[in-house]
């Protein structure tokens, strides 16, 4: 395993950790909300499957072994974590968990670093998945893959789009837990209003910027896109074009950005040809704006978060009617998909081999059929195992929310490559703010899409060697 140099070296390279960072990554952006008769299925129902095997080797006396667990849900999110947790404790008398919210994944990412070599470390941490590459060279993991080929857990009975994103050298270093993607969202009443098929969203950047055309003669501004480089990031995965060099980051460590290739100019001269054309408003960096906007009916698309799913139809109450469709790519890109976002929950390492093992067992039941069905109801997000979708409560919910049915389609669409595994760089979140302030600079009419997208490129490139070399090789 890579390791950093030095805790100088190490404090000096995650910087970036402290930025804020938004996302399908943030918890502040992607808390869904969730309806008060919607509760955790009983752990009980089906011991073989949600009773934590092996227990037997996790304690070495009549205590529990407890260990903690630390993440940055909030809101619905929070309160589906203390179920799960109080569900499994109660389920089993061999390990207790605690679940404790250490503030964004910025934050708890800073605090997790403070507490390495102290008794302050947790057991389990949930990481965004742009801390990805970052974790793995910390050398603070013990890889998932070593409890995986130990316990001969199935790996296979795991969304595979979803674990490959967490692989690297076929090895699965985090265990998913928190996963969505980006699709359209469109308001069918107001494509109706403006003569457009409402079963027919666009699937094209040239269709998207026709329609957006069509409906902002009818009356409404045809759309608007956050300023946010997961976007981007989305956007270049489903012209299946690679981010970075090296493999995506993925064959070795990336020393180059490739946001300003054709993906990315293409990508950004679309943008702004529809804000010049004043089918699309520009309303900022925060998804929520625009989300609000797409909500009271001011915009007739936007792109966001499948996690945001619930917040959006709710949020319109039955004002009109929400559809949604795939993320749009260029007409010319025959393939590519979306690349998952949210989080996964790493074992650290440094802890008794009874706590990490508890820790296992733990993270095994999340990945339990049973608990992912209720964790997608209970917030939107994608349930990692695919026997989830053979519950009933899942399967009552997709029948409340049939918009979900597109963003589980769209999953299943994308091909497998080293574009739709998603990019790996252990400066990413200061990379992501890069990217939003070039997309900024485009659509405020001070940069050209090719000159601004070559500025952020060059500034990425000086920080991937600067965390370069503080890594040992």
């Amino acid at each position: 395993m890579k390791k950093l140099r030095s805790k100088e070296m190490l404090a000096a390279s995650s910087i970036a950790f402290l930025l804020v960072a938004s996302a399908c990554g943030s918890s502040d952006n992607n808390d869904t909300n969730k309806t008060s008769e919607q509760t955790p299925a009983s752990t009980t129902a089906n011991e073989s499957t949600t009773q934590p095997s092996n227990s037997d080797k996790t304690t070495s006396s009549a205590a529990p072994v407890k260990i903690t667990w630390w993440h940055s849900m909030t809101g619905a999110n929070e309160e589906a974590i203390k179920k799960i947790v109080s569900d499994f404790n109660a389920s089993q008398s061999n390990i207790q968990v605690e679940a404790v919210f250490q503030g964004t994944y910025d934050e708890s990412l800073s605090k997790l670093k403070a507490s390495m070599g102290s008794k302050d470390s947790p057991n389990i941490v949930q990481v965004y998945e742009i801390g990805s590459r970052f974790m793995i060279d910390s050398g603070y993991i013990t890889p998932i893959q070593q409890f995986i080929d130990a316990d001969k857990f199935d790996l296979s009975q795991l969304e595979p789009h979803i674990t490959n994103y967490y692989s690297m050298d076929g090895k699965l270093n985090g265990m998913p837990f928190n996963t969505s993607n980006p699709i359209l969202y469109y308001n069918k009443d107001a494509f109706k209003k403006a003569g457009l098929d409402p079963e027919s969203p666009p699937k094209t950047y040239e269709e998207f910027a026709a329609d957006a055309k069509a409906l902002t003669k009818s009356g409404v501004t045809g759309g608007s896109i956050a300023i946010y480089g997961w976007f981007m990031e989305q956007f270049f995965a489903n012209q299946n074009a690679e981010y970075l060099n090296n493999g995506n980051g993925r064959s070795s460590a990336a020393s180059e950005s490739l946001v300003n290739t054709d993906a990315g100019v293409k990508t950004l001269t679309w943008w702004k040809g529809m804000l010049d054309d004043k089918a699309i408003s520009n309303l900022g960096r925060k998804t929520s704006d625009t989300s609000a906007a797409f909500t009271a009916g001011q915009i007739a698309m936007t792109i966001d978060s499948t996690a945001s799913l619930r917040n959006i139809v709710n949020g319109v109450a039955g004002k009109f009617e929400v559809g949604t469709g795939f993320l749009p790519r260029p007409a010319d890109a025959k393939e590519g998909g979306v690349v998952i976002g949210g989080a996964s929950n790493y074992i650290l390492s440094g802890k008794p081999e009874e706590e990490q093992k508890a820790a296992w067992e733990f993270i095994k039941y999340l990945a339990t059929p049973e608990v992912q069905a209720v964790w997608n109801v209970s917030t939107g997000y994608f349930p990692i195992t695919k026997a989830a979708y053979d519950q009933q409560v899942l399967k009552d919910n997709m029948a409340k929310y049939p918009q979900f049915q597109t963003a589980v389609d769209q999953l299943h669409a994308s091909i497998d490559s080293s574009a739709t595994n998603g990019a790996m760089m252990g400066v990413f979140p200061e990379a992501r703010q890069i990217v939003e302030g070039a997309i900024e600079a485009t659509l405020n009419g001070q940069q050209d899409p090719k000159a601004a997208l070559d500025a952020a490129a060059k500034q990425i490139n000086e920080k991937l060697a600067t965390y370069n070399s503080s890594v040992k090789k």
